[in-house]
């Protein structure tokens, strides 16, 4: 009897596993689908389906005149994903639909944009490319994280039906990359924009001279690289972007809505260019005190605050308006940035009023950080905060939000993290912290986070000190304040762990998160590296 029994419980075990291994891919889709795609930065308004949309295996993209850059990007998408696909111009000739239409504009601003996902297809609506540009972006979150890192079979896709409209807080969505400490190059710099582009940031500050070294080629002023270019802080790399490499990067980043933003920082933090003009310097080097460094001697040290330029000597007015004016001539955004921090000499307000004049001579707008704000500057000037305690002189000068307490992210993840420089707050700047930030001031335009590199001198630590906190960042000058939940947040952010992974970021694992299928990084790309629809 027994025997018969453990038979009959064998053919229904087997029977069993029959039924389950026949269900349909779509039953198991459905069931892996289950859970809520997790978007960052959170859309403005969203609306989910309990339905999805299965992509076939041919698929026609319609797009109207000026959809066809945003359209070449959709195509990338669904070539990544194995997922046949043909383009064509028309206003009703496909099942996914990306559509310009400048009327948005009243409604979801110049960067706003519309997603749509039913039954019946795709539909993408912008009053821009850089808004057809970010739904697409938003799309891509659909999709599973490994397209990032290779091709996925096309059947394994189905889309949860939504309706999002959707638009950001802030038009200043940024980072700093200081590349003046210690050097990183294009290919790095490129994939840095890949990844800000997935979270929509927008603007990329090139911190590209101080002390430690000068990063740009200026060819009317040779020995700034071949001289300057060749120190950095200890242990850190020495080199410079050509001008050749930098207009490139330009191209690359407003290939994906991000304008680059240079920095010479001057008057002080100068030093890289006194050792490569000495003549630049007063009489015994008076305006280097302490004297941490003397031409010829490079400056590989950590303290700021001793080197400036000789601002009595009219050839150092000469000298900044020959290098503002050849930098503008590569510069494609509208901006200038001055720098202006950590400086107290008798004539500082008189440089940069000066310097911010030369900048506007040339036809762009200058930024400094906040202490330029006490010279009488032109009103268009915007002032980058760093610390929040400078009294201004200007009225009503726009503000970028660089708070160090909220947004310096050399500082540590997590309190004791080695090789990080926590002047500013001692435990660190947690996710938290970023996306604790709270504004009210109406001349606030953005955010921005910068990294510094005294201690960051490689691709691993540079991804460890963005990432995940520059998703917090985006979140913070995207989505308006009264939508943003902390713990809302972490969760989203916990199934971003993968998709980093699968685009080779060294991101830090940050506690306050559970990561969900989270691994070391392998491959550093994504779905768009080095992909122009043009």
């Amino acid at each position: 009897m027994k025997t018969i029994f453990f038979k009959l419980s064998g053919l229904l075990i087997l029977f069993s596993i029959s039924i389950s291994s026949c269900k349909s891919p779509e039953t198991n889709q459905q069931q892996d689908l289950a859970e809520t795609p997790a978007i960052i930065p959170l859309p403005a308004t969203i609306s989910w389906q309990d339905a999805y949309y299965k992509i076939p295996s041919d698929n026609s993209i319609c797009y109207n005149k000026g959809g066809q850059k945003a359209a070449g990007w959709l195509n990338q998408l669904l070539n990544k994903a194995d997922i046949n696909s043909e383009l064509s111009q028309g206003d009703n000739c496909g099942n996914w639909k990306v559509f310009l239409d400048p009327d948005l504009e009243s409604t979801l601003g110049e960067e706003g944009y519309i997603l749509d996902i039913s039954e019946n297809g795709i539909s993408l609506k912008g009053a821009s490319e850089a808004g057809l540009f970010y739904a697409v972006q938003t799309l891509r979150q659909f999709f599973p994280a490994e397209i990032e890192g290779s091709s996925i079979a096309s059947e394994d896709i189905q889309l949860r039906q939504v309706h999002i409209e959707d638009q950001p807080l802030y038009s200043w969505r940024g980072t700093m990359v200081d590349v003046a400490r210690s050097f990183f190059g294009l290919e790095y710099l490129k994939q840095h924009v890949d990844r800000m582009a997935l979270y929509k940031l927008n603007r990329l500050h090139l911190h590209l001279t101080d002390d430690q070294g000068w990063r740009i080629e200026i060819k009317s002023k040779p020995k700034l690289t071949e001289i300057g270019s060749k120190s950095s802080v200890k242990g850190g790399n020495s080199g410079f972007l050509t001008q050749e490499e930098y207009k490139e990067l330009q191209d690359y980043a407003l290939a994906r809505n991000i304008i680059i933003i240079p920095e010479i920082d001057m008057p002080g933090h100068i030093y890289s260019a006194l050792v490569s003009y000495p003549e630049l310097n007063c009489a015994e080097n008076s305006n280097i005190e302490p004297k941490r460094a003397t031409p010829p001697e490079f400056y590989s040290g950590y303290e700021v605050g001793w080197s400036r330029f000789c601002l009595e000597n009219p050839d150092t007015y000469k000298f900044v308006s020959e290098v503002i004016g050849e930098l503008v001539e590569i510069t494609k955004g509208p901006w200038i940035h001055i720098g202006g921090d950590e400086i107290e000499d008798p004539l500082y307000e008189t440089f940069v009023v000066k310097a911010d004049s030369i900048v506007r001579k040339y036809g762009k707008t200058s930024i400094g950080w906040e202490e330029v704000t006490k010279a009488e500057v032109d009103p268009s000037l915007i002032s980058q905060n760093w610390t929040g305690r400078t009294e201004s002189v200007v009225e009503d000068v726009r503000v970028i939000e660089s708070i160090c307490t909220n947004f310096y992210l050399d500082h540590a993840n997590f309190p004791g993290q080695e090789n990080t420089l926590n002047w500013c707050k001692e435990d660190g700047v947690s996710i938290a912290d970023v996306y604790s930030f709270e504004s009210d001031n109406k001349n606030v335009i953005g955010v921005e986070a910068p990294v510094w590199t005294e201690h960051v001198l490689n691709d691993e630590m540079m991804d460890d000190r963005f990432w995940p906190r520059g998703a917090a960042v985006a979140e913070i000058a995207w989505t308006k304040q009264d939508k943003r939940e902390f713990s809302d947040f972490v969760e989203r952010l916990s199934k971003h762990g993968k998709r980093l992974d699968e685009m080779g970021v060294y991101f830090h694992p940050s506690p306050e998160v559970e990561w969900s299928d989270s691994k070391k990084a392998k491959t550093r790309g994504s779905v768009f590296s080095e992909y122009d629809p043009e």
